[in-house]
């Protein structure tokens, strides 16, 4: 009778155990393919972290751009199906960042930044040099030029070092720009969707020098982003109504 006894709580224990496991996986699985608030653009789903950092969505996918500021401030998101990494600057790359969750997820970079990277990341990387294309995680990323050109900004950006990226989701195309200031490549973008356009001093570039780009490339939508200390209210006026470009004003620098 002990014997059976014994058994019968045992097998309860295991059922009960089996299903508190199967419910914490659920709550894994439910979590990685949870869907992202943001706003919606055709298929994608745009939602600003911090200064440079964001996701993007679509079909399913999610993709990292330029995550950094730990682990914690992406509890909660889905994990990336893919991660986009301009250059090497802090408030761009943090390989503690990475491998906080980063997972197995591919990641498209500059060599710059695949040499300043722990082995382990690393080899994770797939170095896109500009004006490069590839096709990862199925999206397909070409490499634009982010450079400085104001003399006194040179030692910020060298040309040829850093990338921004174009994406192209089915029929949509997404510009990010990274660290750069209104260069050729930027002004001779076209077909642009959403754009996302950097405008502080001294490592990026004027609102008035944004304004003037975009108003020359003319993205569907542009997000002012890597933003902080400039007026992002004046660079929508410039802008203006008749360039039939929508500027996007976003909370890029929420309180922690």
């Amino acid at each position: 009778m002990r014997t059976i006894r014994w058994l019968s709580i045992s097998l309860l224990a295991a059922s009960l155990a089996l299903a508190v496991g199967c419910a914490q996986r659920g709550r894994v699985d439910a979590a990685s393919t949870a869907a992202v608030a943001g706003d919606r653009i055709g298929e994608v789903v745009v939602t600003p972290v911090e200064h440079a950092s964001l996701l993007l969505s679509w079909r399913g996918k999610t993709l990292y751009v330029d995550p950094v500021g730990g682990g914690e401030l992406y509890r909660g998101l889905p994990a990336p199906d893919l991660i986009l990494i301009t250059h090497l600057h802090p408030d761009h790359m943090s390989a503690e960042t990475l491998a906080a969750i980063g997972g197995h997820a591919p990641i498209v970079a500059p060599s710059s930044v695949k040499a300043a990277l722990p082995a382990e990341l690393g080899a994770r990387i797939h170095v896109l040099a500009n004006g490069e294309s590839a096709t990862v995680a199925g999206i397909p990323i070409r490499a634009i030029p982010a450079y400085n050109t104001t003399p006194e900004r040179l030692q910020y950006h060298p040309k040829g070092r850093d990338n921004g990226y174009v994406l192209t989701f089915a029929d949509a195309q997404v510009y990010i720009a990274g660290d750069t200031e209104d260069i050729p490549e930027m002004r001779a973008l076209r077909n642009i969707d959403v754009a996302f356009v950097p405008m502080n001093l001294p490592y990026t570039m004027t609102v008035q020098q944004a304004a003037s780009a975009v108003r020359e490339f003319k993205p569907r939508i542009v997000y002012p982003y890597h933003s902080r200390g400039s007026d992002v209210a004046e660079f929508a006026r410039l802008v203006g109504t008749d360039s039939g470009v929508e500027v996007r004003l976003r909370d890029w620098y929420p309180a922690r």
